[in-house]
């Protein structure tokens, strides 16, 4: 993109950047958005993380923006006093403790992509489950709950929203683990002879006979580690759970909650 007067200013920001900073917050601007993404480039921060601390704050109330704004040039000081203050650099977990703020969108530490949970249960497993925290990436629940790719499940209700999102983070670590990018489950999904051809060009790589048993076993192995990893680091299934909120207040225009229950979260992985 580029400035009014014919400076490039950044590269064409992405759907869940123009999410983040655009509508998430409250701005239509396209070149706001576009500056936002590229002051995020710059100081190299996750424009999902940014846009859901910004909204935080805004959530703070008035003024708020312009404290973590003074905060953020002038820090400097231990860790305990940085994370004491309101920089934003510290995402929207730190901002939100800072500022007493309960309605804060994070799994993990980690700030929520564009789908909500009520609206597609789903992907709210994978956000509550996910070992790196709230990801979409990590098991797209969209794809069967609103595309239809690979099946249909409600997305308004709790019913195989487990299932599903288990399947999906399970190949979504072992297509991770081949360096392919994830959208190839588009067609994979949808197309059996696709995924043998995965299988094809992996074999011809690698030299090896890989069967659809041994994604799932390779997947599983990726998730066990990582698993066992936060497990070491002190996690432990409450760490596994949406932000209370998204269970207490309704979403329209279906006035509906997230409503896959805890006992059913800590099912995910059992294999």
């Amino acid at each position: 993109m580029w400035t009014k007067d014919g400076h490039y200013l950044t590269k064409q920001p992405e759907y869940e950047t123009v999410w983040a900073h655009g509508a998430n917050c409250g701005i239509d601007d396209l070149d706001a958005i576009a500056m936002l993404d590229r002051l995020d480039d710059d100081f190299g921060l996750d424009t999902i993380e940014m846009g859901a601390t910004i909204g935080v704050a805004m959530e703070a109330g008035p003024g708020q923006i312009r404290r973590c704004r003074r905060s953020h040039q002038s820090h400097q000081g231990s860790r305990e006093r940085l994370l004491s203050r309101p920089d934003p650099g510290n995402g929207a977990a730190v901002t939100g403790k800072v500022f007493g703020i309960e309605r804060v969108p994070v799994v993990k530490g980690q700030a929520m992509p564009a789908y909500d949970p009520r609206a597609i249960q789903g992907i709210g497993v994978t956000y509550a489950t996910s070992t790196m925290g709230a990801d979409h990436t990590a098991g797209y629940a969209v794809a069967t709950n609103i595309l239809k790719v690979g099946g249909y499940v409600d997305p308004l209700k709790p019913e195989g929203q487990i299932d599903l999102s288990r399947n999906l983070q399970i190949a979504t670590a072992a297509i991770d683990s081949t360096g392919m990018c994830l959208f190839i489950a588009f067609a994979v999904l949808d197309q059996p002879e696709t995924f043998q051809a995965l299988l094809d060009l992996l074999g011809s790589f690698y030299g090896t006979s890989m069967t659809g048993d041994d994604v799932v076993a390779l997947g599983k192995k990726v998730l066990t580690m990582e698993r066992d990893f936060n497990t070491r680091a002190g996690f432990t299934n409450k760490h596994d759970r949406l932000p209370e909120y998204f269970k207490k207040e309704r979403l329209p225009p279906h006035n509906v909650t997230f409503e896959v229950t805890d006992e059913d979260l800590d099912k995910v992985y059992n294999w």
